[in-house]
């Protein structure tokens, strides 16, 4: 069985299940992978430069993938987005920011826009810059994000930009995440950490293996890996990250870290080396739910079976009326 919604029908996809644009992560064995299996494969440069951005779609090996972008980051350096457009992508996506300057562009090339939101005024501002798609994104989501969570602010959002396409992010590990995001009005999830730790994400082995053993738990929202990468945030966004050494000695004390030139060198350091006690590993809540590593095919196949299987089970809870 196939799910048919506002997603799968504007995509021209098989499932309702969207890669997110994890950025250094989602590459284009990644997305191609995800749409091979039937969903929307998504690229993440992140702020990565022009020659990834070329190198990635390469490597998706002509297969109908998309690509995200942070928006103010996009202003520093907008060539990046004609570097993806004459690729002809599936979709563009923006989040963070002020997408506008670029909203015209991306309509006129013939790619979907995806607009990435966290509050439902943003949605409604997303609506009326024409977004195809508006992907409504709660705190549990790994990375950056704000303040809501997914399940009060999915619903409103729906509401609020109805009849544009709505998909769920954050915290959707499996299948039962699919499912009640399409109860409370999605047409579809985009999906982060589960693919994170797939054979083809770009994650280092030892990050993947962090993200299986973690749990939601161990993770905190945080600004001090963007301070100590000195990456200039705009509020009110802050990185949903698996806590460790470095957020321990930190998380509550940015403006010493900030002033702290000496962290800066260490931080590249672990970076570069992969020492992860110190480095980043940006993951959602719902990593309690990622068991192991595998193909990415399996993950989308695993979340339509196992969506299917939520969704037979809550009808046996409705009782029909009688008399």
């Amino acid at each position: 069985m196939a799910f048919v919604t506002r997603l799968t029908d504007l995509m021209a996809i098989k499932h309702p299940i969207v890669l997110a644009p994890m950025g250094g992560v989602a590459g284009g064995r990644l997305a191609a992978a995800v749409t091979r299996a039937g969903g929307l494969g998504m690229l993440g440069p992140g702020y990565a430069d022009e020659a990834w951005i070329a190198r990635e779609f390469e490597e998706a090996k002509g297969e109908r993938v998309g690509i995200g972008f942070i928006a103010w980051d996009l202003a520093r350096a907008p060539r990046r987005l004609d570097v993806a457009l004459e690729r002809g992508p599936a979709a563009i996506m923006f989040s963070f920011g002020d997408p506008a300057p670029f909203v015209d562009v991306v309509r006129r090339s013939g790619a979907k826009l995806l607009l990435q939101v966290q509050t439902v005024q943003a949605a409604r501002e997303a609506a009326l810059l024409g977004a195809d798609i508006v992907v409504a994104q709660g705190t549990e989501a790994g990375g950056h994000g704000a303040a809501r969570a997914l399940f009060s602010l999915l619903p409103a959002v729906v509401d609020a930009v109805h009849p544009i396409p709505v998909v769920a992010a954050g915290g959707v590990c499996d299948g039962r995440g699919l499912a009640a995001a399409l109860t409370l009005g999605a047409c579809g999830a985009l999906t982060g950490t589960r693919f994170y730790a797939t054979d083809e994400s770009l994650a280092p082995a030892e990050a993947k293996g962090r993200v299986v053993r973690g749990t939601g738990d161990h993770t905190v929202r945080t600004r001090v890996f963007d301070i100590a990468r000195r990456l200039d945030w705009p509020a009110p966004f802050t990185g949903r990250a698996l806590q460790n050494d470095f957020t321990r000695r930190w998380h509550g004390r940015e403006p010493e870290l900030a002033a702290d030139a000496a962290v800066f060198d260490s931080y590249a350091k672990a970076s570069q080396t992969g020492d992860f006690d110190t480095a980043v590993v940006w993951a959602g809540e719902g990593i309690d739910l990622v068991r192991d590593i595998g193909p990415a095919s399996r993950v989308v196949d695993d979340l339509v079976v196992e969506a299917e299987a939520s969704i037979a089970r809550s009808a046996g809870f409705v009782a029909p009326v009688t008399g």
